[in-house]
């Protein structure tokens, strides 16, 4: 467990500044790079919990990086190379303030507003009579407001990203283009290896007047996943569905009283239930990339990261 990524302070060569947020730390190289290093931090209702998840990093930062190449033809990204398991090097980006989350089907946060009465998110209006995990017709995008380290993210309809001027409506207009194009591709992606692509997180920069898509994307941290087999019998029955997200973490958490609430306590994570989270995240690089899994030697993991994005660096 000890050799878990839970910290990073490395001082790379040109380096302007770093900023640490929930699970990955972003280091500024001479206001052109940024070397994000995914570390093993794990986080639920905007909370990082107190141990790091053994080889989480590296099955974020190399599903990511899969996912980064295989839809950079609907729109550019931020990345350039992955010089490390860890470590994913791309262009600096002005963000969005705006995340883009696609919904497939009514399942986890959307779900529990419309248990409890809702029938709007984001501007978008819900039907009577929906069950969980039920799919929607078409795909639905509910953006969120990118909120401040330690503070709750909040929904934000079209109309409202405009009106407020968080994103020009030219460029607001794009973002949902793309997002949806993406989900599309992850979705047809996910079921050749018999997965549901069930909802997922997208995030954009500009760079010289150009969109990029920025961050992760089509990971257990920003998607959710459904296996295909059995989806529709589960559903009949009403049972919960075989899933491979951080849900299961979320519902873990829940059932120990924590949702990230003033007072709330976060439970004791035994070791067990961390080589738990540990062998999920892994289960689901297998599944959607349909490699073996391949664990990076962490004997050494920070001195290991240092070596190769100094390497890296000194050859742009």
């Amino acid at each position: 467990m000890e050799r878990a990524i839970v910290k990073t302070d490395f001082k790379f060569p040109n380096q302007k500044s770093v900023y640490k947020g929930k699970v990955r730390d972003v280091y500024n190289i001479n206001n052109q790079y940024l070397i994000m290093v995914v570390s093993d931090r794990i986080s639920a209702f905007d909370v990082v919990l107190p141990k790091g998840i053994p080889y989480k990093g590296q099955v974020l930062n190399q599903i990511a990086a899969k996912f980064l190449e295989a839809t950079s033809d609907i729109v550019p990204n931020w990345k350039i190379a992955t010089p490390d398991p860890n470590v994913t090097v791309g262009h600096l980006c002005e963000p969005f303030a705006v995340e883009m989350i696609v919904r497939g089907y009514l399942t986890g946060s959307s779900w529990r507003l419309y248990k409890e009465g809702g029938r709007e998110i984001c501007g978008i209006k819900l039907p009577e009579g929906l069950k969980e995990h039920q799919a929607f017709p078409h795909p639905i995008l509910t953006p969120s407001t990118k909120a401040e380290q330690g503070a709750h993210d909040e929904n934000i309809s079209r109309e409202e990203i405009i009106k407020q001027g968080l994103v020009s409506e030219h460029d607001y207009l794009l973002l949902e283009k793309y997002a949806l194009a993406l989900f599309k591709r992850g979705s047809e992606m996910a079921l050749e290896k018999g997965l549901i692509l069930v909802d997922t997180k997208y995030e954009f920069g500009k760079k010289d007047g150009q969109i990029y898509l920025i961050d992760e994307i089509h990971t257990p941290d920003s998607s959710r996943y459904f296996y295909a087999d059995g989806y529709q019998e589960r559903f009949a029955k009403g049972e919960n569905q075989k899933q491979l997200s951080k849900e299961f973490v979320r519902e873990w958490l829940m059932q120990h009283n924590f949702q990230g609430r003033t007072g709330d306590v976060l439970p004791e994570m035994s070791d067990a239930f961390v080589d738990q989270v540990s062998e999920r995240y892994i289960e689901l690089y297998e599944s959607i990339t349909g490699d073996t899994f391949q664990k990076a030697d962490v004997s050494s993991v920070l001195s290991r990261i240092e070596k190769n994005v100094n390497q890296f660096i000194n050859s742009l």
